[in-house]
């Protein structure tokens, strides 16, 4: 199958959601959530992202993670990422139990397509405190494809993880996989990365946003927004409509995209010094707002 045929079936597998211009969203992907040992790249900004989805939290937004949200190529096991990360997962529940919750699978965290491996992973987790088990995000379904429809204009903005314009990482994710686990994730402790990844080969790269751009121009020019390569890509209105979130692994910030009253951001955390050496969490605007009506045909 090719990657126009996967990037297709993505878009006519995806949920649709329709939203308003009073709906806020943030995107989020790559986070590459770890077990908080040496090869976790999440650990090192983890206050960050925690302080920022809890932001978008209270401020009402929807949260969209498009994919590689937990790393599960070095981790076997979703426990250890959870205990090293149990705060971030008790914020997404809240997020949840508030249907403002809306998860993509990636390739680092592919087995989630099996419903029941979601659910048995992530449905609930062992409270060691009172010795029970407690809801987790149960009930969550891990998509391919979401389609975000704005009513005011009829646009459809198309979120996938991307990778299905990555043939190594698509078809042979469970090679991907073992490599790491028995190579390269030893090696990156010593500061080796992965020659495979997109996020690390930039040749890669260009040809995985290629071959998106090409089915972007055969669907219409329909806008479209990925994660997987961690580049941020941010389109002028005439340009073909291929965005990118980022990541949140990127060297001591996070970037993600805002949609608020109908136009979208790109945004960037960080940690900022302050003149009396105080340290804060920051955001800052990289993009826009500019008006989702400006991406129309």
């Amino acid at each position: 199958m090719s990657s126009q045929s996967r990037l297709s079936r993505a878009y006519n597998d995806a949920r649709i959601v329709t939203f308003n211009k009073s709906d806020k969203f943030i995107l989020f992907s790559d986070c590459h959530r770890g077990d908080n040992s040496f090869a976790d790249d999440f650990a090192n900004n983890r206050n960050i992202y925690f302080h920022a989805l809890q932001y978008y939290y209270l401020q009402g937004f929807t949260y969209c993670e498009l994919g590689d949200g937990d790393e599960l190529w070095e981790n076997v096991h979703f426990e250890s990422i959870f205990e090293a990360h149990k705060n971030v997962y008790k914020l997404l529940r809240e997020f949840h139990l508030q249907q403002r919750l809306y998860m993509l699978w990636g390739n680092h965290d592919m087995v989630y397509k099996d419903d029941a491996y979601v659910q048995k992973n992530l449905g609930s987790y062992y409270e060691p405190i009172d010795e029970t088990d407690k809801d987790l995000l149960k009930g969550i379904t891990y998509h391919e494809g979401l389609v975000l429809k704005y009513s005011e204009t009829g646009q459809e903005i198309f979120l996938t993880h991307g990778h299905q314009a990555d043939w190594w990482n698509y078809s042979f994710w469970r090679l991907g996989r073992f490599l790491v686990r028995v190579l390269w994730k030893p090696l990156q402790v010593w500061g080796i990365a992965d020659p495979t990844s997109p996020a690390k080969n930039y040749k890669n790269l260009i040809k995985v946003e290629r071959r998106i751009k090409k089915w972007i121009l055969q669907h219409n020019l329909k806008i479209t927004i990925v994660g997987h390569t961690h580049r941020p890509r941010f389109p002028e209105p005439g340009d073909i409509p291929l965005f990118n979130d980022g990541s949140c692994v990127h060297p001591r910030s996070i970037t993600g995209l805002e949609i608020e009253e109908g136009a979208i951001s790109l945004i960037k955390w960080h940690i900022d010094t302050t003149t009396d050496g105080t340290l804060k969490v920051t955001r800052v605007l990289l993009e826009g707002p500019v008006p989702l009506e400006s991406y129309q045909l």
